[in-house]
């Protein structure tokens, strides 16, 4: 396990965030960006929040993950669990408008259905914040595990 780092250069931070985005770009003119990514990603215009969101592939998704992002994800492929999964993503994101992240932190997919369940149903607001806190959680999860 590696400790936060003092800083990291764009692409790193791409690398763990899944994309270069305008906050990933303000990370990497950070120390300790981990510390800074926390509150920053908070306080990012909403165009920004939802964009950082975006960048990161769809839970269940098969084509176009990352490697990282496969291995993560894992191999479960029970083809209900996939497209339950497809379904409820699809209306999450018509609810809020943005997609759904979790720190899977390598569990099946069919208990993050149960997760998808619940987060679906709570107040946009507060899903935002929560989606942005778990997006922050994978990358510093990536780091550490290297």
């Amino acid at each position: 396990m590696r400790e936060l780092p003092r800083q990291l250069s764009v692409d790193e931070l791409a690398d763990l965030f899944e994309g270069r985005t305008r906050f990933v770009e303000r990370l990497a003119q950070e120390e300790d960006p981990f510390e800074h990514a926390r509150t920053l990603v908070h306080e990012l215009p909403y165009e920004e929040k939802v964009e950082v969101l975006a960048a990161h592939p769809a839970i269940g998704q098969r084509a176009g993950l990352s490697a990282r992002s496969a291995a993560e994800q894992g191999t479960e492929d029970d083809p209900a669990v996939l497209e339950e999964l497809a379904r409820l993503n699809t209306a999450y994101e018509e609810r809020h408008g943005f997609r759904f992240v979790v720190f899977v932190d390598r569990r099946p997919k069919s208990e993050i259905l149960d997760v998808l369940r619940v987060r679906i149903t709570n107040p946009t607001d507060q899903e935002l914040e929560t989606a942005l806190s778990e997006l922050v959680a994978i990358a510093e999860d990536r780091w550490r595990r290297g």
